[in-house]
């Protein structure tokens, strides 16, 4: 019998681990399909999940 095991990377907060979404614009195309954007997450890039990164460094300027 399968055993259910606890993901063992956490999830996007923002996105749920849905990273990548279709919106539809509202108008159609020619052939009476409708016109979509495919948007992907800011905070986890495409990924669905968080991930450690290694940190990036910034220039401060003074």
């Amino acid at each position: 019998m399968p055993e259910n095991a606890p993901a063992r990377v956490r999830l996007c907060p923002d996105c749920d681990g849905f990273p990548t979404v279709a919106i539809t614009t509202g108008q159609t195309n020619p052939d009476g399909s409708r016109q979509t954007l495919t948007v992907v997450c800011r905070t986890c890039e495409g990924a669905g999940n968080v991930a450690r990164r290694p940190a990036i460094a910034r220039e401060v300027s003074a």
